[in-house]
């Protein structure tokens, strides 16, 4: 939030605007949104369309795999959050020994974020190499299309995150001094990380549990 000042006769008024970039993301974020609603549209129409095809099929994922790939996801919007946190404290970089987590700054969190999203698309890829050698396909089935489609997408979205993440970590060494605008790069980005990773804790229950 900015504060802008503004001076009347005896008095003086504090006028706060939302910060445009935030705003700016959210407003973005909300289009994302749709976006994944029109996916989500997509698997339940050919699910509904193809009888039991997704019931016979589904059966060959690995759900306990799924399962530690999702929680890798999801902690690292733990560990974003600290980063955040950090950032918000405009502490950029750790100021003890790199074992004591407790001096971590914005861009350790955000390493060990980077890391945890970069295992979770390895992951991801380690599962569609198993699929195809199962014969699942984009083409050969509307299954093969539905699942390949949503999860790649997503797939896509957590790869930008990565890339946004380096930018920020990039971002924190080039600059002299860490301050408010750099800060608020981090937040937002924060944003679009915990947007993906609730997405995929949709797609996770509909694509994995939903039968």
């Amino acid at each position: 939030m900015t504060s802008t000042s503004l001076s009347h006769p005896g008095a003086t008024q504090l006028v706060r605007r939302p910060n445009s970039v935030a705003v700016g993301t959210i407003v973005w974020l909300g289009s994302e949104v749709m976006f994944f609603a029109a996916l989500f549209a997509i698997y339940f129409t050919l699910r509904s369309t193809t009888g039991d095809l997704f019931a016979t099929e589904s059966s060959l994922l690995n759900v306990p795999f799924a399962t530690v790939n999702t929680t890798i996801l999801v902690l690292s919007s733990v560990t974003c959050q600290f980063g955040v946190f950090a950032a918000e404290r405009l502490q950029a970089r750790r100021t003890g020994p790199l074992l004591s987590v407790k001096s971590w700054g914005m861009v350790e969190w955000f390493f060990l974020t980077y890391a945890m999203g970069a295992v979770f698309i390895i992951l991801q890829v380690f599962e569609y190499a198993v699929l195809v050698h199962e014969n699942v396909t984009l083409a050969t089935s509307a299954y093969g299309s539905a699942f390949y489609i949503t999860t790649g997408f997503h797939g896509l979205h957590v790869t930008g995150g990565l890339i946004a993440f380096l930018f920020v970590i990039g971002r924190a060494y080039a600059v002299k001094n860490f301050g408010h605008k750099e800060a608020t790069t981090a937040i937002v980005v924060s944003y679009y990380w915990h947007f993906v990773d609730v997405v995929w804790i949709a797609l996770y229950l509909i694509i994995y549990w939903l039968r």
